[in-house]
């Protein structure tokens, strides 16, 4: 089922409806959050969130074109997103696209996206960390060292950032799909602590210390799990800061990306990983 959610990214004085055309290069724009099991876009111009099931339909059978934060399948992802998106997008328009990318997939994830994403006629395709677009929607402190923990559905990723920048990095291929019992719920959330105690362990610096005791930023569809995060304070001795909305924390710091992306030298041509 298709989802729309009303959202402002922000930007546009009080009282002023700024109208999208096909050839106004701040109106065509699209921010993409490409989950393994929910798959969200942001329009620029309509202030709503898609929010839909990461499926394709090729042939008698469903595909899931990206498994525990890998695309699997480019074509099928491509199919995907041409169904769900072209008819809603300018039709004389080639919107800038904004792509979340899991940390530590790299270049491989980078390209297979933008691969899938040409079919949507792109003029250009910039990709962000997803734990920075989560710290964008929290209105983090970026000055500062900030943990990011993201709990999506099949993947678990435990992010150091300074400066807005990646320093450190973990995850595990552990989700919400997998929360069956309070088994499962332990598991997860024992995965976590041996993350965060190894970034501890691993950092000559104080930064995740400083991160650690300023409070974790929580995010993903774990953080709607009170079992998980109650299992979470516990575990790491530490504070927690659920970012509201956390399922669409970071399809909504992607829509911040792309309104200031507009005016980056680097949306005239695709942007380098």
């Amino acid at each position: 089922m298709t989802v729309l959610r009303r959202f402002r990214a922000g930007g546009s004085p009080a009282g002023h409806r700024h109208r999208p055309r096909p050839w106004c290069r701040h109106c065509c724009g699209l921010a993409l959050d490409l989950g393994s099991a929910r798959t969200r876009a942001w329009i620029a111009g309509r202030g709503t969130i898609l929010d839909v099931p990461t499926i394709t339909f090729p042939g008698a059978g469903a595909v899931y074109p990206i498994q525990r934060g890998a695309i699997v399948d480019v074509p099928g992802t491509a199919r995907m997103l041409d169904r769900l998106l072209s008819h809603r997008l300018p039709r004389l328009g080639r919107p800038l696209v904004v792509v979340t990318a899991p940390v530590l997939d790299g270049p491989a994830y980078r390209e297979r996206a933008r691969t899938a994403v040409e079919v949507l006629r792109p003029r250009a395709v910039l990709t962000v960390p997803t734990a920075r677009a989560i710290a964008l929607a929290a209105d983090a402190d970026l000055s500062l060292p900030l943990l990011v923990v993201d709990i999506g559905a099949h993947l678990t990723e435990v992010v150091l950032l300074l400066d807005g920048l990646v320093v450190d990095a973990r995850r595990t291929a552990l989700g919400t799909t997998d929360l069956a019992g309070a088994s499962s719920t332990a598991e997860i959330s024992e995965a976590i602590s041996t993350m965060i105690t190894s970034m501890l362990r691993q950092d000559r610096t104080s930064h995740t210390a400083e991160a650690l005791t300023r409070g974790a930023l929580l995010a993903g569809g774990g953080a709607l799990r009170p079992d998980l995060t109650h299992r979470l304070i516990g575990g790491t001795h530490a504070p927690l800061r659920a970012v509201p909305a956390p399922h669409t924390a970071a399809i909504r710091g992607a829509a911040k990306i792309l309104r200031a992306a507009h005016g980056h030298p680097s949306a005239s041509g695709t942007s380098p990983p």
